[in-house]
């Protein structure tokens, strides 16, 4: 299995060299984790290009996230939603939006990278209670165990035909077990079971492998 896992991290370097285009900003920003309250746990770069890639699909000009860290995958989708559009990005720990606020300006995105500072729940449901123009596009990758809450506040914060991406959701294959006693696997399956039981969304889910091990993202969109 470890020479399995090497291949699979081979592959990841391989298709991110050839692929992801990573530029000397984003490649700090994601060095500068190691100086966060959580180093390494950012996406990679290959999924930082998705995620801009299904923002500028979706024609987004306002994104919001949830978990900052080094503020590398608000750096992506700044490149997403251009010089007109805002990231929204919400964060518990000062200490990591610092170094967010500062990698963003860095990479010449400062102006449209708005990091928020606090637990993610009180400030969503501060942007919802001021009626904020509605986001395009959502990321949720912050504590797991909160995210059915997250989905809740973004879909008060989203409009029809936004996209909302949740990552982490295979959790090392443990998604599958219903009498999981761990509060981020449980806070994922609640999660997806309310997307599923929700008639305005419509999702799918896949599980990756790679540098970030064995995990996955689901990809929602509002139908209404």
């Amino acid at each position: 299995m470890a020479d399995l896992h090497a291949s699979w991290n081979d592959v990841d370097r391989y298709l991110i060299d050839t692929l992801a285009d990573e530029d000397e900003a984003l490649a700090a920003a994601r060095l500068s984790s190691s100086e966060t309250t959580a180093p390494g746990i950012e996406v990679t770069a290959n999924q930082g290009r998705l995620l801009r890639m299904l923002a500028e699909l979706v024609g987004a000009r306002r994104v919001i996230e949830f978990g900052t860290l080094a503020g590398y995958s608000a750096i992506w989708f700044a490149g997403a939603v251009g010089e007109c559009g805002v990231v929204t990005s919400l964060e518990l720990e000062e200490q990591n939006a610092a170094i967010a606020r500062a990698n963003a300006e860095r990479a010449g995105v400062g102006d449209r990278v708005d990091v928020i500072v606090g637990p993610a729940r009180a400030s969503a449901q501060a942007l919802v209670d001021a009626g904020v123009e509605p986001y395009d596009f959502a990321f949720i990758d912050a504590d797991k165990q909160s995210t059915p809450a997250y989905l809740r506040l973004v879909l008060e914060l989203t409009h029809p035909g936004s996209v909302i991406v949740i990552d982490n959701v295979v959790r090392g294959g443990a998604v599958i077990d219903a009498e999981s006693a761990d509060d981020q696997v449980r806070g994922m399956r609640a999660a997806l079971a309310e997307v599923a039981g929700n008639p305005s969304l419509e999702a799918t889910a896949l599980q990756t492998v790679g540098l970030k091990g064995w995990d996955g993202f689901a990809v929602i969109r509002r139908l209404s």
